[in-house]
């Protein structure tokens, strides 16, 4: 195995009473995982390293086993050690760990668990490089003021400011020469490396880096790695129409010469008007009665196509189109599976879409099972005219 230089000491023992959970901060669940898993996929993703956690007392076996099931083939780099009282007393606890032949030493937070890998390497490569003490930051865009109590009394020039994140990095030797004659706490081990007299740097870190110690930061860590909406939505239209209309039956986009008309302001056609619904639902945009109620005359006697155009049309000017439907007839009559593939190709084009068409009965039961009328349902799948681009 080729000699490992480079060690990140992972400092997971911080009780995080600010976060407000039961849990301490490091073992509090993102998602499924916890902070510190997530942490650690940030960690193995970045270039091979040595890799000491230092967690509370009490969860040290758990901690072994959250990194070991992600370390994978690395799984040998890893160890864990139970932390102390403050940050630095941890730290410690993790540089006695470190392998004789690392040369850099990263020290990273388990509460900033989305830190990108490149962040680390980036550390990491400049420590090499320079020798320096290395701290990654972001400017700081807030104006700041000066305050005494409830009193303002300046603004300090945030162009000489920068927010510190993790990791920071550092030479081996020294860092723990530094440790060795600390005699007081400080805030980072870049205050800590600064105070021994060592030179520091900065270099660009990472908005995702950003630190988990509130509940709002928790409720940002989550909407961070939440899963992404799916580019599609669904919608369930139903429709229902007795028989006891004038003139033809129409239903499912087709004129049915010698059966009973269906009842209704328009056509009665309860296939194209469940779509209409399904559509419409699955954008969120009202329904058939909404859309073409009795306050639209223009749509009296209308036949479902004209409802199925109309609503694609609605659909585009809210940036949606018809990705497929499914819709089934419960009817006793007509008899449906002579012309059901004419019935999908008539509906496919009045939506612009697939639409798969199934018909059947009730086995007597009901109102369509006694012939008295037709129920149609129907399932919409639209999705975002912006993936069309």
């Amino acid at each position: 195995m080729q000699s490992i230089t480079t060690a990140i000491v992972v400092v997971a023992a911080g009780s995080g009473t600010r976060l407000g959970q039961a849990a301490p901060k490091a073992f509090v669940g993102l998602d499924e995982h916890t902070i510190l898993r997530h942490c650690l996929a940030g960690v193995f993703a970045a270039r091979e390293a040595q890799v000491v956690v230092v967690a509370p007392a009490d969860r040290v076996g758990e901690a072994l086993a959250e990194a070991h099931e992600i370390a994978g083939a690395r799984r040998d780099l890893v160890s864990v050690v139970a932390g102390g009282a403050t940050r630095q007393q941890s730290v410690r606890a993790g540089l006695a760990k470190l392998l004789p032949t690392v040369e850099t030493v990263l020290v990273h937070d388990a509460a900033r668990a989305l830190t990108p890998p490149e962040v680390i390497d980036r550390v990491a490569d400049v420590v090499r490089e320079t020798g320096h003490g290395v701290v990654p930051a972001m400017p700081v865009v807030d104006t700041i003021k000066r305050v005494e109590g409830d009193a303002i009394t300046g603004v300090v020039d945030r162009a000489q400011l920068a927010a510190a994140q993790t990791p920071q990095g550092f030479r081996r030797d020294v860092l723990v020469a530094a440790y060795e004659i600390a005699a007081e706490e400080y805030t980072d081990d870049a205050a800590l490396v600064a105070a021994a007299g060592h030179a520091l740097v900065r270099v660009e870190g990472s908005a995702l880096a950003f630190k988990i110690t509130t509940p709002a930061d928790l409720d940002r860590a989550r909407q961070l790695i939440a899963p992404a909406a799916p580019p599609f939505r669904v919608g369930v239209g139903t429709d229902v129409h007795a028989f006891g209309g004038e003139g033809s039956l129409w239903l499912a986009g087709l004129e049915w010469p010698g059966e009973q008309a269906l009842s209704g302001h328009s056509d009665g056609d309860a296939v194209a008007h469940a779509v209409v619904d399904a559509l419409l639902g699955a954008a969120g945009l009202g329904d058939i009665g909404s859309r073409f109620g009795t306050a639209r005359p223009e749509f009296a006697g209308a036949h479902g196509e004209e409802f199925l155009r109309e609503t694609v049309a609605i659909l585009a000017a809210a940036g949606w189109r018809p990705g497929n439907v499914s819709v089934q007839v419960q009817t006793q009559r007509p008899r449906f599976a002579a012309r059901r593939a004419e019935a999908a190709a008539a509906l496919s084009r009045a939506v612009g879409a697939p639409v798969a068409v199934s018909a059947t009965t009730t086995d007597g039961l009901g109102f369509t099972g006694r012939a008295e009328g037709v129920q149609a349902l129907a399932v919409a799948v639209i999705v975002p005219t912006t993936l069309d681009g």
